[in-house]
């Protein structure tokens, strides 16, 4: 459950269409071929609108639920309401506790979220296609259903304060709500949806009860549903759970009346490595005819051949980007460059002011604009890579831009010209309405008065109970657990180099994606003294080949509207129309990149600027400690960059650290995508093939380590009201010790499924000490660890350790119970299509099994190993590699014990 603040044109948004009413008929249902892609659109006789995609990619389905409103419906002194309400929804409706939730979630393998927005809120799932009734009850029950009662208010008050203190004491989003009220006064877009301490002070469940019968209708909501379904028979059970629920016309919503913006700064402190300048203008709504040219505006301000990509690649800034908040009226335009700590942010300003000019003076680039349309009409394609894309791109379209399909948002991308673009520009980023953001690197700043106490002072402790009994419903479809499908089926091949090449066909779209893995460690690969030179390297792929300057080389890729990156990690997404060209550029920028003396010189400077600020900033310093409490001295893990090592490198190193590093025979690549195996080896053969590996192979392995001894630093954050902590010990049990799963269950017991897990019920539910509390565990080859975060305020730090501890050795002394095992089963297996859903996914799946020497079809080996483990098994498991006495622990934050 979050607030969203920041978002892409292709990702479900801030942006809200006019309510429809409920028609007096129900009207049929039209079925459409969308590219290659079953829809089935309808809407129900209550006005609800519903669209069903069949997506056969994976097993599985995802449902958006949108309900039209977000935070500008909210009642005046109120603007957290719409926030408060998304919580709600989690919590208790008539036949289903918010504890029953939970766990037919994690039963069914799935997960659920929301997002609240200033004009919409949207709940959805992603699940096991087998349990789409599921999530079809769920959302029918909760839609009139929900109870908000006084006591389930009582408890989430305080959670959802404590999610609220972490962003209130963030001074990039103090900063950004400071110029929403700024540049939307007087609007209900002036307050953000995330909601304050007072509102939610004055908050009740009469509050809460009245914003929910004003907007949570059907004829109020579009239901998107997308995946390996029947369409047909899907809208019949939509239509037998949702169409009983009565429409009820919704309030009318307020115009939006602009007030002129006069031109302001805020200047604030942070306490992050690298300071920024921003520039926040007002932009055109979602609906407004001119959101299709500020997107190809935005696109081009972030072409890297812009002149503000030119900022960060001549090292005048450390960074540059630009970026939208959209609304459905409105929108917050965002150009920033980044500076180093202990530079002149004026300078930034300046810089950035003259690249603005100059746009709004001279034009944009005929050549850039089409690059940008080519860019999103590929964009759209790739949307089809993911349910979970194609969902939000039908969300977006009808319940934010008002629109009929994704369709018609990329019709109207294509009609733009490049005079469009610069009348948007002129229009929009004037320097008369701007508001300016220079936020300067500080580690002395101060937590905002108004942070103090959050979530503290409020108990948001109850006492919804672990394996509570389930609907019967749900019971019935949860009760046996299988084997799931497993479809994937790729080809592995070693090519005569000693290049694994590994090729997954899918056809759900007409593009490729590659993605490749230099196995390499840099703590044991880059030389003494040079440490840093791996990140130098990764900088400068990006300034073309040998035969394509960086300007070139760029327009290469947007000739083909292909997204490519150099470096250990390298990807390639293409049209696969133009595969054997955009193999050909990524061949060419990983073996033959540029490295020009200009270049390294300004990468390095820039890099030892960023390294100054990086190394003292809160985050880092966490981390730090956690690795120097973890490893033993003179661990090559422990090697840091530095901006002295960092100044102290050469040309020379970088060369020979991709000759030392850079091998084929150390190099996997993963092709997914509308290709066949054979077109892709002979591909990869045709621009790879001639790479050869010199010397012996080095080792990529680190050493193991003995077991840790126990720690415990405080690292200070005057900026913040609560305190981050992290436990963490090393395990002895590497990647392809059969123990890590019965490790890995037990761990989705004690902390690792969410309100399902023992943490979250004892330190959130029961005790009200934290918002979050989860443990994890990370195999590796050589090296594995445990650890356990959570965030609270800093009298809580020490209660919230003793339950840690104490539920550590509860997983010690006695055997999980059914219940919890069988819970853990189910969640681990069934949700192992949904970890491989998407086509990214697949790719980075069958790229990490390839080089850590797994198994191509490694979760159902690890499902087999699940079905077989008993609860003694978890126990012995835990009690020979936990050892809690040695757990070494970090505090980011205020001093534990203060108040």
């Amino acid at each position: 459950m979050r607030v969203q603040l920041a978002f892409g044109l292709m990702l479900a948004a801030g942006l809200v269409a006019v309510a429809h009413q409920a028609r007096a008929a129900e009207a049929p249902a039209h079925v459409a071929a969308l590219r290659g892609s079953a829809v089935l659109r309808a809407r129900l006789g209550n006005g609800l609108r519903v669209v069903i995609v069949r997506d056969t990619l994976a097993p599985t389905v995802t449902t958006q639920m949108t309900y039209l409103a977000g935070g500008y419906e909210t009642p005046a002194g109120f603007p957290g309401t719409a926030h408060a309400l998304e919580h709600m929804m989690f919590r208790d409706s008539k036949g289903l506790t918010g504890a029953q939730l939970n766990e037919i979630t994690g039963k069914m393998g799935g997960d659920n979220n929301a997002f609240t927005t200033n004009d919409a809120t949207q709940f959805s799932f992603v699940a096991p296609a087998a349990y789409l009734d599921l999530a079809l009850r769920i959302e029918a029950g909760r839609m009139r259903g929900a109870l908000l009662s006084d006591k389930d208010w009582r408890l989430e008050k305080g959670a959802i304060e404590q999610e609220v203190s972490g962003d209130i004491s963030d001074p990039g989003f103090l900063a950004f709500e400071q110029a929403e009220h700024l540049l939307y006064a007087g609007t209900g877009y002036a307050e953000d949806p995330l909601g304050t301490r007072p509102s939610f002070d004055k908050t009740t469940p009469k509050t809460l009860r009245r914003f929910y019968d004003n907007w949570y209708r059907p004829n109020n909501a579009i239901y998107v549903i997308v995946g390996d379904v029947d369409p047909q028979a899907t809208l019949a059970d939509v239509k037998a759970l949702f169409a009983s629920i009565p429409a009820r016309p919704t309030p009318s919503r307020k115009p939006v009346i602009l007030r002129p913006v006069k031109a302001q700064t805020i200047s604030r402190t942070t306490p992050a490595g690298i300071g920024t300048v921003q520039f926040l203008y007002r932009m055109p709504g979602l609906e407004s005819r001119d959101n299709a040219a500020a997107q190809v505006l935005l696109d081009v301000l972030n072409n890297p051949r812009s002149a503000l990509a030119e900022l960060a690649a001549q090292g005048k800034v450390l960074s540059a980007d630009a970026g939208l908040q959209p609304f459905m009226r409105g929108g917050i335009g965002i150009v920033e460059v980044g500076f180093a700590k202990g530079s002149d942010p004026q300078k930034a300003r300046a810089r950035l002011d003259r690249v603005v000019g100059t746009l709004l003076e001279s034009g944009v680039s005929p050549d850039l604009v089409e690059a940008a349309k080519r860019s999103e009409r590929a964009q759209f394609e790739f949307n089809k890579n993911s349910a979970t894309s194609v969902a939000s791109a039908w969300s977006q379209a009808l319940a934010w831009q008002g629109l009929d399909s994704p369709e018609a948002a990329e019709r109207q991308i294509q009609r733009v010209t490049t005079s469009d673009v610069d009348r948007v520009a002129r229009k929009y980023l004037r320097q008369s309405g701007r508001v300016t953001v220079v936020l300067t690197p500080d580690p002395d700043g101060e937590r905002p008065p108004n942070s103090s106490g959050f979530g503290g002072s409020e108990s948001f402790a109850g006492d919804d109970k672990l394996d509570v009994a389930l609907p019967d419903w749900a019971a019935k479809a949860l009760g046996r657990l299988e084997m799931p499908h497993w479809t994937l089926d790729p080809t592995q091949m070693k090519l005569e180099n000693g290049i694994t090449l590994i090729v997954q066909p899918e056809t759900v779209s007409k593009t490729v994606t590659v993605v490749g893995h230099v196995d390499h460690d840099a703590g044991l690969q880059e030389p003494k003294g040079q440490e840093g030179v791996g990140r130098l390297l990764a900088s400068l792929f990006d300034y073309g080949t040998v035969t394509l300057d960086r300007s070139a080389f760029h327009k290469a890729l947007d000739a083909i509207a292909a997204s490519e990156s150099g470096g250990d990690d390298f990807s390639l997404a293409v049209p696969s129309t133009d595969f054997d060209r955009g193999m050909e550029l990524l061949a060419d920028n990983e073996l033959h990149p540029a490295l020009p003396e200009q270049a390294f010189a300004i990468q390095r400077q820039v890099l030892a600027r960023a390294l100054a600020g990086e190394l003292e900033s809160p985050q880092y310093r966490m981390l730090r400690a956690l690795r120097r409490g973890l490893l033993p001295a003179g661990d090559p893990h422990l090697r840091e960059a530095t901006p002295a090592t960092v100044d102290a490198l050469t040309l020379s190193d970088v060369r020979g650290y991709v000759a030392d590093t850079y091998r084929p025979d150390l190099t996997t690549i993963v092709v997914v995508g509308d290709v066949s195996p054979e077109q892709a080896k002979a591909t990869v053969t045709r621009y790879f093939g001639a790479w050869r590996a010199h010397g012996p192979k080095p080792d990529v392995i680190a050493p193991k380590v003995p077991l840790n001894n126990a720690g415990y630093t405080v690292v200070p954050n005057p900026y913040a009201s609560q305190d981050q902590v992290l436990m963490g010990q090393m395990l002895d049990v590497d990647l392809h010790n059969p123990d890590r799963y019965a490790l890995e269950l037990g761990n989705d017991v004690l902390g690792g499924n969410g309100f399902a897990s023992r943490l979250m019920q004892d330190i959130r539910v029961r005790h009200g000490y934290a918002y979050d509390a989860r443990s994890g565990m990370q195999f590796d080859r050589s090296r594995s660890t445990f650890y356990v975060e959570y965030g609270s305020d800093p009298g809580r730090v020490a209660p919230t350790d003793a339950l840690v501890l104490a539920n550590i050795k509860a997983m010690q002394q006695t055997p999980v119970n059914d219940g919890e095992l069988t819970n853990a089963r189910q969640y681990q297996i069934r949700s192992i299509p949904v970890e491989v859903a998407s086509v990214g996914r697949i790719a980075r799946s069958l790229l990490t099994w390839s080089y850590l020497g797994e198994p191509l079809d490694q979760p159902m080996v690890a499902a087999k190993a699940y079905l077989d483990l008993t609860a003694q098994q978890v126990q012995h498991a835990f009690q020979r590699y936990l050892q809690p006495q040695h757990l070494v622990q970090v505090v980011q934050g205020p001093a534990p014990g203060q108040h």
